[in-house]
């Protein structure tokens, strides 16, 4: 009776029979129920309760919550009621804070710390899971194997507390930039993998360039006033064409990581250029324009650059090049 109302009740510590009993940690006995509704907002007329016996869930000095028993009848319940739920409230507590502590065990054994992703044990019973149904339904899975650059370079030069805000906050942009049903792991030190349900290479192509171009776009101050820039290598395999099992889809996608990370040292990372090289430093370099010609030019070497553009009030300057030299417009705007 009353049920559906009785599990709409929000009461505050201290407030009604159970805020009462929460925080006094004794039982309360022949209570008016109506007191909890009037201490949810909720008209005290719409129950037909009139009695309550509610006893405090303690176990080992850890409050936990309340149990409450109700009649409609006025003044039923007695002393023998209340021993009676104070056993029961005791065993209750032993059951229930075991089960918070084995869930919380559990959650804890699948998550990695730092980070707060699954872990690598996670992964293996998520991918398991995902290639047995991609076979059965003939369908597609990606892993992106992904490698912070210079992730040794940021703990030498700044420290591990730095290295560590680092993981972080690549982390949360991986963790936003895939789909809800996909997962984002922390494999190993300063590599993450992401797995793609339902994901071909095409597509597993897209989500690599965009989780590449998000890390490029993190503003990271490894300390006051001054900006690194982050940066991934990364590498897909897809089931079934590149493998069917976890350890060769794996071993692909982390060679092709590989591969991926020598190319970008060799032609450089697609980074966010201008928190290394500012707009003053490449004013540095400008030229007269040539006759006929409509806007400055400048050439600098600057080999490790890939694109930017560079806005301000009054200007904007685009970059191009070749290896080893580039070649920028600055267009003032009107």
């Amino acid at each position: 009776m009353d049920a559906d109302l009785l599990q709409q009740l929000t009461v505050r510590d201290g407030q009604g029979l159970t805020g009462w009993v929460a925080r006094n940690r004794r039982p309360l006995v022949n209570a008016r129920p109506s007191s909890d509704f009037e201490a949810a907002g909720l008209p005290s007329d719409r129950t037909t309760l009139q009695s309550a016996l509610v006893c405090p869930l303690v176990f080992n000095e850890r409050f936990i919550g309340t149990l409450s028993v109700y009649h409609t009848d006025t003044s039923i319940y007695t002393d023998d009621h209340r021993r009676l739920l104070d056993r029961i409230s005791e065993q209750a507590a032993a059951v229930i804070f075991n089960s918070i502590v084995f869930e919380q065990t559990q959650e804890d054994s699948l998550t990695d710390p730092l980070t707060g992703l699954p872990n690598t044990r996670f992964m293996f019973m998520h991918v398991t899971r995902e290639l047995a149904r991609a076979e059965r339904l003939k369908s597609e899975i990606s892993l992106l194997v992904m490698d912070l650059d210079n992730f040794k370079e940021i703990n030498d030069t700044f420290g591990h507390h730095v290295g560590d805000r680092a993981l972080r906050e690549v982390a949360g942009v991986l963790r936003t930039g895939i789909r809800p049903y996909d997962i984002c792991v922390r494999y190993a030190g300063d590599e993450f993998i992401v797995v793609l349900s339902g994901c071909n290479g095409e597509e597993a192509e897209r989500k690599r360039l965009e989780l590449q171009r998000a890390v490029d776009a993190i503003q990271f101050e490894a300390r006051p006033g001054k900006m690194l820039p982050l940066a991934i290598s990364v590498g897909a395999a897809v089931f079934p064409h590149d493998g069917d099992s976890y350890e060769t889809l794996l071993a692909t996608a982390d060679s092709r990581m590989y591969r991926d990370k020598t190319r970008r040292k060799r032609n450089g990372p697609s980074v966010n250029v201008m928190s290394t090289v500012t707009v003053n430093e490449i004013r540095k370099t400008r030229r007269t324009p040539d006759p006929g010609e409509s806007h400055d030019l400048l050439v600098i070497d600057l080999s490790f650059l890939k694109h930017f553009v560079e806005r301000s009030e009054d200007r904007e300057i685009t970059a191009s090049w070749t290896p080893g030299r580039m070649i920028s417009s600055n267009r003032f705007l009107r």
